[in-house]
């Protein structure tokens, strides 16, 4: 086994070689940072729009039954197609990867857009939930490579802002869209919009290809894909479990989440699944959290139309606040930073606020409260998720060599999607055998998982840091050169030195 190398600071990027800027839209950044904006834009608006029309597209083909695997089927699938995608950018560099991706969304919106019962749509969602998450692996690559250090907290808080913008005017859209033609117009007319945003960034990418080439020596790893698939299929049996009758569906649930587990080990940093400090307890916190805000937000609108009859844009309405706070948090930590917020002060702030933003949604649900408690609660829990978001992506790569961005970005997307795939499943289980429709059981379930998130936060501080506590308010391992050259909080001793040759069981 091949013994890895202590990692500079000068692995992780060559800033020598990019030019300096005042911020992402200025030169030479602009056309690039715009392109990317707009993919990230364009895949939240899909996502934020299915959120608000799925209870309407599960009436009218018929799908009630599967309204929990519609949503679970993509980011199941996004698994895989995130560890394809971070291997392929290892290998080739960001831009074949982000080409290929783009096209496959394409598809898959052509397939939902046009599908006429529930299967045929599951299957657009799958190929498009495959493609839409192994679009942003490369993305973070790029931002890694293309951009300087300074930049680079900023460019992830416009990625935060691209992603909850759609919150703001997606649901009221897409609500509009079902009430004036049809639902299928919502996959539809997002086509339009994919090609010209990918066609923004090629100019810049060509110019800076000597950054963003990829290494040849980085094999393929099918085994590694072999575990995602495996991962991914055991995340829907925890979701297709809820339709076994009988004494099985808890049964089959707990021996899948153990299969879940066991899989995403080989796709995660060493230490991932302990919660082990720094890097593992950082991918681990976004899976986490993901569950917790995830699993609620889908039964928000369904709960606002079905108990309270708001109308589809209505009750979309709910994620437009929370949209909106998502981007002014994700603005505000950038404008602080981690001079004055260090990345564990932020997870270990933002995560209480998500769980105290949960306790409310989940009284509003099992009291029966006025729905503008649960609006006030939803705006609060989007601030929290977009003041910590943004600090997982800088925290990560700031601790990743130039030959592991891409498995340590795709590890990222990887928790986030089996976060929420893992609750969506356990929320449905929940609900189908308590019965009853109230959806607090729904909630109560994200509600233990955001408590979980509360006392795992602190162990986001890499081991060693020791610049100033948190208590000062001050930076921690979480960039710089020391965190940069602190081994034990990414991998241990004797890994491979890339992250494509690291044995993985089956390989």
């Amino acid at each position: 086994m091949p013994t890895r190398t202590r990692t500079r600071s000068s692995d992780l990027t060559t800033p020598h070689d990019l030019p300096p800027a005042r911020g992402p839209l200025s030169r030479p950044y602009r056309w690039l940072s715009i392109g990317m904006f707009s993919l990230i834009f364009i895949a939240a608006f899909e996502a934020m729009a299915v959120t608000t029309i799925m209870p309407i597209v599960a009436r009218d083909l018929g799908g009630e039954s599967l309204y929990a695997l519609a949503f679970a089927v993509p980011l199941a699938a996004g698994i895989v197609g995130m560890v394809i995608a971070g291997n392929w950018t290892d290998r080739s560099g960001p831009l074949p990867s982000l080409l290929t991706s783009a096209a496959l969304f394409v598809v898959g919106l052509v397939i939902a857009g046009t599908a006429t019962d529930m299967g045929v749509f599951i299957v657009g969602r799958f190929v498009h939930g495959l493609s839409g998450a192994a679009v942003i692996v490369p993305l973070y690559v790029i931002v890694a490579r293309a951009y300087p250090e300074a930049l680079r907290a900023r460019v992830f808080a416009g990625f935060a802002a691209a992603w909850v913008i759609p919150s703001i005017v997606g649901p009221a859209l897409a609500g509009a869209a079902v009430e004036a033609v049809t639902w299928h117009w919502v996959f539809l007319g997002v086509i339009a919009l994919v090609l010209p945003a990918a066609a923004m960034m090629l100019p810049p990418l060509l110019r800076v290809r000597h950054l963003v080439h990829g290494d040849r020596s980085v094999r393929w790893s099918p085994g590694r894909m072999a575990w995602a698939a495996l991962a991914a299929v055991a995340a829907l049996g925890v979701s297709l479990a809820a339709e076994l009758d009988g004494p099985w569906p808890w049964p089959v649930a707990i021996a899948a989440i153990a299969v879940v587990a066991f899989a995403s080990r080989p796709l995660m940093p060493r230490g991932t699944l302990r919660s082990a400090r720094g890097m593992p307890a950082t991918v681990l916190q976004k899976l986490i959290v993901a569950g917790a805000f995830f699993g609620s937000e889908i039964y928000l609108p369904y709960l606002l139309m079905e108990r309270y009859g708001f109308s589809p844009g209505l009750a979309g309405a709910v994620l437009t606040g929370a949209g909106v706070a998502w981007a002014a948090a994700s603005w505000l930590q950038g404008r602080l930073g981690e001079a004055r917020v260090s990345n564990t002060r932020a997870v270990v702030i933002a995560s209480a606020s998500l769980a105290v933003a949960l306790v409310v949604v989940f009284l509003v649900a099992l009291l029966g409260l006025a729905p503008w408690i649960a609006f006030v609660a939803w705006t609060l829990a989007g601030g929290a998720m977009g003041f910590m978001y943004p600090r997982f992506n800088v925290e990560v790569l700031s601790l990743s060599a130039r030959a592991e961005q891409g498995f340590n970005s795709a590890a990222l997307t990887i928790a986030e999607s089996l976060g929420a795939t893992v609750a969506l499943a356990i929320t449905a289980l929940v609900a189908s055998t308590i019965g009853g429709g109230s959806f607090a059981p729904e909630f109560a379930v994200t509600l233990a998982i955001a408590a979980v998130a509360v006392l795992l936060a602190p162990r986001v501080r890499p081991p060693g840091a020791a610049a100033r506590s948190d208590a000062s308010g001050g930076t921690d391992a979480s960039g710089g050169a020391d965190a940069a050259s602190e081994p034990a909080s990414r991998q241990p001793a004797g890994a491979p030195a890339t992250v494509s040759e690291r044995p993985v069981a089956g390989e």
